[in-house]
């Protein structure tokens, strides 16, 4: 069981804080040299300080997951990607009558339309190189449904489907596609709802293990599916969230 990353290089979007930095942090850990991502230049500067300070080699990369010139661009001047981490994501939550179709196609654009257009841009190098892995961040939301946020749901639905499909094409070249399916994690991104006493508690007792998860634990996960150690997953989506779905 090889769980080991040396001599990989990884491109974590969205890895400033959260879910992203963590998995950043984790493959580090493990010898990868990671890629940090945000729209924002400044923050990346700072989380590849903060990380070449722990002793681990990251290097910034700034783009606009959703933006077409700015995402080749920087894609053009990584260089080798033997890891995709499509993490970046947004969300909008509005009642069906009030849900501006702008929103709409900005939630599709990130969550959805970007994973896939990194994936067309990074896995012929893969294949080249026969080794690749590409680890979509979808959720819990890619299996249930909730309301007031259609495209979140909608996208992340499309995620586990794309994961399916590019496994299906890219495998038979030393490629494999995988989703994780995060449920409830303590993060930036979910500061209001975890401020929300009664969406709290929903949480906590709806999830068997009684409460919302660390970013640290969804890590093993990514971990685990780029290393060798997973080498025969394929096509998976794993759900990550303290039993939360199994007990819905």
């Amino acid at each position: 069981m090889d769980f080991r990353l040396d001599g990989r290089r990884a491109l974590i979007t969205g890895s400033t804080r959260g879910l992203g930095l963590a998995i950043a942090r984790a493959m580090a850990e493990q010898g990868a040299a990671v890629m940090i991502n945000s729209r924002t230049a400044d923050e990346c500067a700072a989380t590849v300080e903060m990380l070449a300070a722990e002793g681990h080699d990251a290097l910034a990369l700034p783009f606009d997951a959703g933006e077409g010139a700015s995402r080749g661009a920087a894609i053009d001047s990584a260089g080798a990607i033997d890891i995709l981490v499509n993490n970046a994501g947004i969300i909008h939550r509005a009642p069906l009558p009030e849900h501006e179709e702008e929103r709409w196609r900005d939630v599709l654009n990130i969550n959805l339309t970007a994973p896939f257009l990194l994936a067309q841009q990074v896995s012929p190098g893969m294949v080249e190189r026969g080794w690749g892995r590409i680890i979509n961040i979808s959720s819990i939301m890619g299996q249930i449904g909730r309301a007031t946020i259609p495209g979140y749901v909608s996208s992340k639905h499309g995620l586990v489907g794309l994961t399916k499909t590019l496994a299906i094409e890219l495998g038979p070249h030393g490629v494999t596609v995988n989703a994780i399916n995060p449920g409830y994690f303590a993060t930036e991104f979910n500061a209001p709802l975890i401020a929300d006493k009664e969406f709290n508690a929903m949480v906590k007792g709806r999830t068997p293990l009684g409460r919302w998860g660390d970013p640290a634990e969804l890590a093993g996960a990514a971990v685990f599916l780029a290393s060798d150690a997973g080498g025969y997953v394929n096509g998976a989506s794993l759900t990550v969230d303290g039993g939360m779905t199994a007990a819905l």
